[in-house]
């Protein structure tokens, strides 16, 4: 819980250190990055190429994370701290996608997100049922001039340069350390660049209603949702001025938590929708966990039928399961009826009209 002002506060430790370094000579740089070029078309540029390298290696062995940058200006904490580009970018589009969620002449809007990585534009050579049920829900959810959009994470595996990195673990240092939008990325030094979660963020934001559809991948969601997932941590407490921790200064943020962090819920308030569907083991599991965590972010559940898990041709043959979800007309309209539940509960939110009991309780943790 935050601090009252007349705490006084606690001394903020020294980050840890004392992992390996990670740092790799110019030779190993190089090799590493010319072999996206191994084909033999970049032959006759490789002078060019080499040339590139060397710029590269240069901003790695630099630690050049972000090129471009300005002064951050009025309405931070430090208007003189020079603010990357990027970051500012995604701050504004979030802004933006916040004030169209809170204009009452705006359409109500639902965000659909396809999990599977499966799709037929690359290596499985077929479409995901997790497309057809989101299909299928996107037919219900447009009724009444409801906004509908899709955030298909398919392209992670089939869309050049469609990509989400890994979360760094910020908020695990101090909670002010993650910034929200996420200020890891893109990192151009390391090359981490073409990150999607920056058009990833306002789609959320925007949303009155998100429902999630997803397969069991080995016990857990999908990859991409995974990684999605753990990049949507900066929504829930992370830190909406970047200038207050000058970048990643490990320490201030420490200073900032111990001082009394509020932990901003940025999705609070928003309804969902889940929907996991397996072959053999998993499905419940994968249901409950999604569940929980939007639960834990705040945001409400739509109702009892808008989650949903079940089991699409069980223990059938994989090159069959197209058919199988052809003859399975019950979990089809299951599905529909989580997307009523979810248009549902989103209008009567609009409307003042969702209870929600226990919601104005203050509860004694945060994170």
């Amino acid at each position: 819980m935050p601090k009252s002002p007349t705490s006084t506060p606690t001394p903020a430790p020294e980050p840890r250190k004392g992992m390996p370094s990670v740092q790799i000579d110019e030779a190993g740089f190089r090799e590493r990055f010319l072999k996206q070029f191994a084909d033999p078309r970049f032959g006759e540029h490789r002078d060019a190429l080499d040339a590139i390298a060397g710029v590269a290696f240069r901003n790695y062995y630099e630690g050049r994370k972000s090129p471009n940058w300005h002064k951050a200006g009025p309405g931070y904490a430090d208007p003189e701290y020079e603010m990357a580009d990027d970051w500012r970018l995604a701050k504004e589009a979030i802004d933006q996608a916040r004030k169209e969620h809170d204009d009452p002449d705006q359409p109500p809007c639902i965000l659909i997100v396809n999990g599977s990585s499966r799709s037929e534009h690359t290596c499985p050579g077929e479409m995901s049922k997790s497309w057809r049920l989101t299909e299928i829900a996107r037919e219900i959810c447009e009724a009444g001039g409801m906004k509908v959009r899709i955030l298909n994470l398919s392209r992670l595996a089939a869309e050049y340069g469609a990509r989400i990195h890994p979360c760094k673990a910020c908020f695990s240092t101090a909670a002010a350390l993650c910034h929200w939008p996420c200020s890891c990325y893109p990192n151009h030094a390391l090359g981490q660049t073409q990150d999607l979660m920056n058009s990833i963020y306002p789609l959320w934001v925007r949303a009155h209603g998100i429902m999630l559809i997803t397969p069991v991948n080995w016990y857990h969601t999908s990859s991409p949702m995974k990684l999605m997932i753990d990049r949507m941590v900066c929504a829930d407490g992370g830190n909406p001025d970047l200038t207050s921790t000058h970048g990643k200064d490990a320490k201030k943020a420490k200073e900032l938590e111990l001082a009394g962090w509020p932990y901003p819920r940025h999705l609070e308030g928003r309804v969902f929708s889940v929907v996991v569907h397996g072959d053999v083991e998993g499905a419940e599991n994968v249901r409950r966990s999604l569940v929980d965590w939007l639960r834990f972010m705040k945001l409400v559940p739509a109702g009892v039928p808008a989650e949903l898990d079940r089991y699409i041709g069980y223990w059938e043959p994989y090159a069959t399961s197209h058919e199988a979800l052809d003859k399975d007309q019950a979990i089809q309209e299951e599905v529909r009826n989580a997307a009523r539940t979810l248009h549902e509960a989103v209008m009567a939110q609009k409307a003042g009209k969702l209870v929600t009991p226990g919601d104005d309780l203050k509860q004694p943790r945060q994170k």
